[in-house]
């Protein structure tokens, strides 16, 4: 015949703190299967958008038989050698991209760096500059994206020395700063106090352990 087993569960509170470091690590394992980088995505995508970058996207089926436009961002991390972001795009130039950065961003000293950078190098060239980042291999870090740069003259004028490889390290630059932004939202979302107020504010309870009921 079945038993009915009783189990004493407690709040996290009343843990010790060797069984809350147990909660912590197994409210871990699963907290984060969801796209808890989306936010960083947003960011992103807003940042490109000012600087004259447009990202490539690809068409992704929805559960409803309908499509979305996904962009071509990837990442990995956060342990390994080699991991990082990199993402695919077409860059032009975009009219006060400085000025528009430091409106959205003002205290990010590094967006206004890449904006400043790429102004001057426009300038130089009378604003003709385009250039296209695609992925290529297996790993997602900056030295992953094969960018080739050209300019737009209508006389056929050559780029400024220099100018190539200046819009090509500018571009990589932005995606180690997004690699920033996520190993930032990575540890937020997974530090000891963020955890502790999931855990809290769910009500999970656990065995005098640390178990997770």
């Amino acid at each position: 015949m079945p038993e009915i087993v009783e189990t004493n569960v407690y709040q996290f509170h009343e843990l010790s703190e060797e069984a809350k470091e147990k909660a912590r690590a197994w409210y871990r394992e699963g907290a984060l299967d969801y796209d808890w980088y989306e936010g960083v995505f947003g960011d992103f995508e807003t940042v490109c958008t000012i600087l004259g970058i447009r990202l490539k996207s690809t068409q992704v089926l929805l559960m409803g038989g309908g499509t979305r436009s996904k962009p071509r961002i990837y990442f990995t991390g956060f342990w390994n050698q080699g991991d990082g972001a990199s993402y695919e795009c077409i860059y032009s130039y975009a009219r006060r991209a400085p000025a528009k950065i430091r409106e959205y961003a003002p205290r990010d000293s590094e967006l206004h760096r890449i904006a400043d950078v790429l102004q001057a190098v426009q300038r130089r060239n009378f604003y003709q500059l385009h250039a296209e980042a695609t992925h290529r291999g297996h790993y997602h870090h900056e030295n992953s994206m094969t960018i080739s740069v050209d300019r737009n003259s209508p006389t056929n004028q050559g780029m400024t020395e220099g100018a190539e490889d200046i819009v090509a390290e500018v571009l990589r630059d932005l995606a180690r700063w997004l690699f920033q932004q996520l190993e930032h939202e990575w540890e937020y979302q997974t530090c000891d106090t963020t955890i502790d107020e999931a855990i809290v504010g769910n009500n999970y309870t656990f065995t005098e352990t640390g178990c997770g009921r």
